[in-house]
């Protein structure tokens, strides 16, 4: 097959799509696959792209919406007339008008409810997931939840990494014959050396890997361990909530236990997992974070909220402790069980091969190639 990717972020950005799409590229060219990978991005190059071994071409996100837009077209236009299938990671509106003239088989993959994200980033809602799905907003909320229908409902078929967003899906009135649950997979990391340097003193570490918006939940995680001296957070990501944040943790005066180290390479994030103790998401709402896999197949328990996927990795009292969105001392009354539970902790250490066999990437590879070669016809 010619297959083209498209995708909002693509690395050295960080994120579940920045995990996915390399790693999907890889294995589709690696079964004999032809892949074009096209992403916006907020620079022209990287010096990791000429050895991926598949074509990349970036679209710069500087300047106007207007400009990017049309630029995004253009690339779109040029790249997907040559393929046989798009898989549609990202650009999904401009991927689909483009496609109303190309009449390409489409595939895509759907981690989240990109309507709802963007209404919370620009705080037009403050509602959550659920209530998103079932309540009825103004016309610049409804037009981007229509747009993302629409565009889904002229797929082929549509990928979710989770039985719980394969029934949103379907909510958004997208025939369920064609919505097919492919699990995330865990990709091995390519160093786990530990980092030389965590300016954390505390006695136990938590750690957390998220992009810094309201709905990951961070600032829960910080005012839970306020009461908890010998608890330390890595928090790991940007993102507009950042600024906020930090200065939460100066109004605690927290600072001496609360490290925020930004972006950071891929690569480099299982030396920090390795490097803490338990691994923690707050998030008001998921699909199945690529974050949670990895930070079992580490060997961390986790501690997460109960929606969206997460509860399909995480068993309660097994693994880790799931507990409801919003409750800030059910989640320090969980931070505190899971540190104090060795057993557990022995369990999840012990456990670290099976996830990786749970999730394998060969599985997920093949599941995905088969829903693009029945798309493709």
């Amino acid at each position: 097959m010619r297959v083209l990717i498209t995708s909002d972020i693509f690395p050295p950005e960080v994120g579940g799509p920045a995990t996915y799409v390399p790693m999907i590229a890889r294995e589709l060219t690696g079964r004999g696959h032809s892949v074009r990978v096209l992403t916006y991005s907020s620079t022209s190059s990287d010096a990791s792209d000429a050895a991926r071994g598949f074509k990349i071409e970036r679209i710069m996100v500087g300047g106007s919406r207007l400009r990017r837009l049309s630029r995004a077209f253009v690339r779109v236009a040029a790249n997907a007339w040559r393929a046989e299938i798009l898989y549609v990671n990202g650009l999904l509106v401009e991927t689909t008008l483009v496609n109303l003239l190309l009449r390409k088989p489409a595939v895509a993959k759907v981690v989240g409810d990109l309507a709802w994200e963007r209404a919370r980033d620009k705080g037009w809602i403050a509602d959550g997931f659920e209530t998103f799905q079932r309540a009825w907003y103004g016309w610049r909320v409804e037009l981007r939840r229509a747009l993302r229908t629409w565009a889904l409902s002229q797929m082929r078929a549509v990928v979710v990494p989770s039985v719980y967003l394969r029934e949103a899906v379907i909510g958004w009135r997208v025939d369920r014959n064609r919505v097919h649950v492919v699990p995330n997979a865990l990709e091995p990391f390519a160093d786990d050396t530990a980092p030389e340097v965590l300016p954390l003193t505390t006695k136990h570490r938590l750690i957390t890997i998220c992009r810094l918006t309201g709905w990951k939940g961070v600032d829960g995680i910080i005012e839970a361990i306020d009461a908890l001296p010998d608890v330390g957070l890595v928090v790991v990501g940007d993102g507009p909530e950042q600024s906020a944040l930090e200065a939460l943790t100066r109004q605690l005066r927290s600072t001496d236990r609360i490290c925020f180290l930004g972006r950071v390479a891929r690569e480099r994030i299982g030396g920090y997992l390795g490097a803490c103790d338990l691994f923690v998401l707050n998030s008001r709402y998921e699909g199945l974070p690529h974050a949670v896999l990895e930070a079992m197949a580490a060997g961390l328990p986790v501690v997460a909220t109960r929606v969206g996927g997460i509860s399909e990795a995480v068993e309660d009292g097994v693994n880790g402790h799931l507990v409801e969105p919003g409750d800030v001392d059910g989640l320090r009354r969980a931070i505190t069980e899971t540190l104090e539970d060795a057993d557990l902790r022995a369990r999840c250490q012990a456990a670290k091969l099976e996830i990786g066999r749970r999730f394998s990437r060969d599985v997920m590879v093949q599941a995905t190639e088969r829903v693009l070669e029945q798309a493709r016809g």
